[in-house]
């Protein structure tokens, strides 16, 4: 697919994963970023794959489609750079973004469930460094992700709530956890549900 355009100057937020399946939580998460955050878009990069995953998603057409049947929003692109960059680790994907898109800021979206473990994702404090990220709640998440390694480690450059539409010009490290009304759906559990039948 062509690669996503916006205007020069513009802030996107990156919402990544393997969307095996896209459900309705990420949806909400999408809309609660765009309302809360000040973005003038969000791109959904459906991975080819995860590499701390052990198992392999879908097909990236199937997952593809998906992602688009579900999230019809004109500020939301759904999009596989990844697979255009050749690149799996988000370190690398973001890299390849701002070499790629040098005029736009960009945020990164992610569940607080990801904050919890993010510590484990390849080279984390270089993705920190690279563009603010927005966290945002998950259920039962809360305590796990606000004293997990990595909030403990950034906790001097965490953003005050009420500064959330902020964050995007913000130098990085930057970080938000914004509470949220919440959904339980989950890829894992559409899986489990999907083998079962």
């Amino acid at each position: 697919m062509g690669k996503p355009w916006a205007a020069p100057g513009q802030v996107i937020g990156l919402l990544g994963g393997s969307f095996d399946p896209p459900h309705e939580g990420h949806a909400h998460l999408t809309l609660e970023a765009l309302k809360r955050l000040g973005l003038d878009q969000i791109w959904w990069m459906v991975s080819p794959g995860n590499p701390i995953k052990p198992n392999p998603p879908a097909p990236l057409a199937q997952r593809m489609a998906a992602a688009r049947a579900l999230m019809q929003h004109p500020r939301v692109k759904i999009t596989d750079l990844e697979a255009g960059f050749g690149t799996r680790a988000t370190a690398d994907t973001l890299k390849a973004l701002q070499k790629a898109y040098p005029l736009l800021r960009f945020v990164w979206l992610m569940g607080a469930d990801n904050l919890a473990s993010f510590h484990t994702w390849d080279r984390w404090p270089e993705i920190m460094a690279r563009v603010p990220v927005a966290v945002l709640a998950r259920p039962g998440q809360r305590l796990r992700a606000l004293t997990s390694p990595t909030a403990q480690t950034f906790r001097k450059w965490r953003v005050p709530t009420r500064d959330a539409k902020h964050l995007a010009h913000k130098g990085p490290p930057a970080w938000v956890y914004l509470d949220m009304p919440m959904r339980h759906d989950s890829s894992t559990a559409l899986r489990a549900r999907r083998a079962d039948r």
